[in-house]
């Protein structure tokens, strides 16, 4: 009730107005911990560094949102949600300074035919596989999108997502942006004054799209994803279309938990999370264009609860690259095998504690780097 009270406040100070027949919650995430990261191996000595410290949103990114409902009446909801994320060691915006970079969207929704949002949110890889992932993609190197890039809690601007409604288990999505990531400068709007704001032709654009089905113990996913270059971009990059399939389920056996997937990745790599610390020297969080590049990977993924407050989770994973002209990126071929484990304790249903560890080898593709990530850390919800 207080939250409920807090956020309309709040709405009331954004917009000047509260109707009594809409629902508002004001929700967050706090996370913050101690890390060290370190990269070795480097033929390149500006590549290799460690570092310790203050590490921040790595089981959950640190956040703050609004998210409501008004009832249209037949059923029928228009709904909205804007998420921010923060710094939680210094106060700072994330998502490249922007106020609502997690999520802003608004839309319709009903129980009988599914909600169409419109604006910035994840893909329906992202959406559809945290699930999946053993480290509920997160855990920064540990999390699912290493190997299956279009899982990296990929986010688009600009985007008319539609989602159907859960028909025994069956769920459908689909969605397309029309300039994927507005902060780029290359082509990402018309610099015509008199078109500000106009999405033209010459963006970035994506497609999104997916089938899970959630039945009990059992979650299966399958997704495809689809970036399409801007015409401003150099003829090597407008070339590439990349592209990712990616397959994937989980069983909950009660006592373990299995998860595996497979992703398919031809002509460039999609961007996400970027790397923390270290190993964000060697960018693997940015969208790339490589025409001809190929990939095929895979995440083997396990995690056991232990007695009623902790749980246990650990996952391999590989990308095995072929003709790998990743132009923007001081890499090779070699295969990337990331290997992590995790664990977290719960105080209460709403903190935690929770510790991680991941090694990889070949990071980025590159012979011989070797990337490694470890913490302990606390995440509060409210």
């Amino acid at each position: 009730m207080k939250k409920t009270l807090l956020a309309a406040a709040l709405l009331a100070g954004f917009a000047g107005v509260a109707q009594a027949e809409t629902s508002v919650t004001l929700y967050g995430i706090i996370d913050t911990g101690i890390g060290y990261n370190k990269i070795s191996g480097a033929s390149n000595d500006a590549l290799n560094g460690s570092r310790i410290g203050m590490i921040n949103g790595v089981q959950n990114g640190s956040r703050w949102g609004l998210r409501g409902s008004e009832d249209l009446g037949d059923g029928l909801r228009a709904v909205f949600q804007l998420e921010s994320g923060f710094d939680s060691g210094n106060g700072k915006s994330a998502q490249n300074n922007r106020l609502f970079g997690r999520q802003a969207t608004v839309g319709l929704a009903s129980d009988s035919w599914g909600q169409l949002d419109f604006g910035r949110q994840t893909n329906i890889t992202s959406k559809y596989f945290g699930s999946i992932d053993p480290f509920g993609a997160g855990f920064g190197q540990a999390n699912i999108g290493m190997a299956l890039s279009a899982a990296n809690t990929v986010r688009y601007d600009n985007m008319v997502l539609y989602q159907t409604p859960s028909f025994s288990g069956f769920q459908f999505g689909v969605g397309y942006s029309f300039s994927a990531d507005d902060g780029n400068a290359t082509g990402s709007t018309s610099p015509n004054p008199a078109r500000v704001g106009f999405r033209t032709a010459d963006n970035v654009r994506a497609i999104t799209t997916g089938l899970r089905y959630v039945n009990g113990p059992l979650n299966v996913a399958l997704t495809y994803d689809q970036l399409k270059a801007s015409n401003n971009q150099p003829q090597a990059q407008v070339d590439a279309t990349p592209r990712q399939y990616s397959i994937g389920a989980s069983y909950d056996f009660e006592v373990v938990k299995l998860a595996l997937a497979y992703a398919r990745t031809t002509d460039g790599w999609f961007g996400g999370q970027a790397a923390a610390g270290p190993a964000g020297n060697i960018n693997l969080g940015s969208n790339v264009f490589a025409d001809g590049f190929k990939a095929n990977s895979y995440m083997v993924g396990l995690s056991a609860p232990i007695g009623g407050a902790s749980s246990l989770f650990g996952s391999w994973q590989m990308v095995d690259p072929s003709n790998n002209n990743l132009n923007s990126l001081p890499n090779g071929d070699e295969t990337m095998n990331v290997f992590s484990a995790g664990y977290t304790y719960d105080l209460s249903k709403r903190t935690n504690l929770y510790a991680y560890g991941s090694y990889a080898k070949n990071y980025a593709f590159i012979d011989g780097i070797k990337s490694t990530a470890v913490g302990v850390g606390i995440r509060h919800r409210f």
